[in-house]
This record gives structure tokens, sequence and C-alpha cells, in this order.
């Protein structure tokens, strides 16, 4: 038997159609009684709904959550909840509303209720990515994870089918690094397959019945799975890339994930073949090949140029992507990455 160290995530997981509506609930659980609810502009109504839901246990609304958590965002936020009194958050919606949440925990460690309205997984691991001067920066701390996450399927019928699709790639990416972190084990290696299946059977039902209320919950279930699988193991060059890409040249998080991820496990599935096993049996194929080809049928982007990247901009990429890198099972240089980066920017197949 094979030696290893599992920790589980110690965050109240609550899931089922209607969850949400006991937010309140979980508000005084955790002993809290000024709730400061957190949204991003486009979700602000939905913000000022649940502050109404709160009654007496809301104390405000700050819709301000920005994507890739700027820090400039998260002082204003931290000076709204100073102002209003705040003694915890409410975040709902997508990746951008959790990391804001979480900035603010990681600041003052309040707790954090999470109602997550997308498939980004970010809601259930302690790691916090910010970017500041043009640069991304993640930090792993126990306080950055939430306290409760209520994972509502009903919330989701009205998510984008462009969104849902590019935020369970991005889920999927996460699980598919898992497979061959240094960390890995046995059971995080269970959650990340499993994961990998629920999104590969929904998001293809989604594609053609956006408000299949089954197949929305098989999603969350499965972001769910992805997110708490990079909670417990160390991510590689995926993960780099993708903090590059949207640090430094502000591209869109769960865009970025579902083109570049073909390309980087693409890249890796010639070093660690029988590690990415389960993603070339569920994808069929060879792992990179598979999950382009998934990702094609579902209508995701495929290249780095129609995301508004510029080919100047790959040379700079592949420089701070190589700087401070990631451990990663296969070795690369400069030059490894700025090819790959060529292949992502024009859609090629990945052969591996």
């Amino acid at each position: 038997m094979k030696s290893f160290t599992y920790s589980g995530s110690p965050a109240h997981i609550v899931f089922g159609n209607g969850a949400s509506s006991d937010v309140a609930t979980w508000v005084e659980k955790l002993g809290c009684e000024r709730a400061l609810v957190l949204s991003t502009q486009h979700q602000a109504a939905d913000g000022e709904a649940l502050a109404k839901r709160l009654g007496a246990l809301a104390v405000g609304v700050f819709p301000g959550a920005a994507m890739h958590t700027p820090v400039e965002v998260t002082e204003a936020a931290l000076a709204k909840a100073k102002e209003l009194g705040a003694d915890c958050v409410v975040a709902l919606g997508g990746g951008s509303t959790t990391g804001l949440g979480k900035a603010i925990a990681y600041r003052t460690d309040l707790p954090q209720i999470v109602i997550p309205t997308t498939y980004a997984g970010s809601e259930v691991t302690p790691i916090l990515g910010q970017t500041e001067n043009g640069a991304k920066t993640t930090v792993r701390d126990a306080s950055i994870l939430p306290e409760v996450v209520i994972y509502d399927p009903e919330l989701t019928l009205g998510l984008p089918m462009a969104m849902s699709v590019t935020s369970g790639l991005n889920a999927m990416a996460h699980a598919a690094e898992a497979l061959y972190a240094q960390d890995r084990n046995p059971v995080s290696t269970l959650m990340a397959t499993e994961g990998l299946r629920a999104l590969l059977d929904a998001l293809p039902i989604l594609v053609k019945e956006p408000r299949h209320l089954e197949a929305r919950g098989d999603a969350l279930y499965g972001a769910w799975l992805c997110g708490t699988v990079l909670g417990t193991v160390g991510m590689a060059l995926h993960h780099k890339i993708c903090h590059t890409l949207g640090g430094s040249f502000d591209m869109p998080h769960a865009e970025t994930h579902a083109v570049m991820l073909p390309h980087t496990i693409g890249f890796n599935a010639g070093a660690v073949p029988d590690l990415l096993e389960p993603v070339a049996r569920l994808f069929g194929g060879s792992p990179g090949g598979g999950l382009h080809d998934f990702a094609r049928s579902v209508g995701a982007p495929l290249t780095l140029s129609e995301l508004g990247l510029k080919q100047v901009d790959l040379d700079r990429a592949a420089e701070i992507a190589t700087q401070n890198p990631y451990w990663n099972p296969r070795p690369f240089d400069r030059a490894a990455i700025r090819a790959l980066l060529q292949d992502a920017w024009e859609g090629r197949r990945p052969q591996n």
C-alpha cells in the first residue's frame, strides 16, 4: 500500500435546489448579525435581492467585485465593511465575487458564506489570486477558505451558456492538473476523476437544454469536486500560464483556462501518460486531443487570438511564465512555453 497524507476541507457544504433560501440560518449559525453582501456590478440586483431576504442581518451591498481580484477593489470593499461594521461577508456570484470575499477574509479573518452561480470551484479552496501593478500573485492560507458554501442549482439556470461552458472547463483544469500533482493521493485522484466525469456528462446536455435542472446540479457537483481538489494539492504549468495571461494581460479568466487546458495537459501528457490515463479514458484519444475535441463540441473558445491576445505579446508572456515557475512534471524552458502559447494562440489540436 502506498503511503500518503490527505487533509479534508473543514468548510460546510450545503447542496440542493432552493438551498440559498436558508442563507440567513447560516449567518446566524456563524454567530454573525451584520452581513455585507458582495456581488459584481452585473449581479448587483441579485445582491440587493439577497440583502433584502436577509433583512436585519444585512448591513449593505458592495457590488464592485472584479475579475482577477484587483487589490484596489479589495481596499474599497474593506473600507465599506469597516464603515458598516460588517461581521461577515456573503459572496453571491462567480470567481470574481468569491475572490473578493476571500481577499477580505485574508486581511480581516471575517467569516465567509459563498453562494456560487458559476462552476469556477474556487469557493472551496484556501487559495487567493489577486492582481496589483500588472501582476497576479497567489497566496494560500487557512483564513482564505470560506466557512460555508451553498450550492443551489436553481441559481445557475440563467447562467449564459458561454459562461457555463468556460467556467466548467475552468473547473476541469483544476482536476486535470491534480492528477499529476506532486502531493496527489488516492483520494484526490478519485475526486478529480469524478469531477471530470460529472462535467463531461453535464455540459453537453446543458448546451442543448440550458435550463435542465438535473444537469445544472451535476455541473455544480463536478465543480465542487474539482475545486476541492484544487484546495488540497498543488497546481503546475497550466495555472502558472493562466495566472500570467490574466494578471499581466487582463485576459478573461474562465475563457483563458478553457483555451489553455488542452495544450497544457497535452504538453504534460508525454511525460506522465499513466497519470493522465483517466483523462484519455473519459475524453477519448490522447488527453490533450480529447480535451480539445470536447471543448470544440460544446462551443468553447479554442484560440487565445479570439480572446484578444496579440501575437506580439506571446514573447513577453513566455518570459513572464518562466519566471519563478511552478513545479511541473515535464521540464520546460522559455522556448517550449513560447511554442505552446503559439499553438494555443492559433488553436492547433494537441497531438498528445
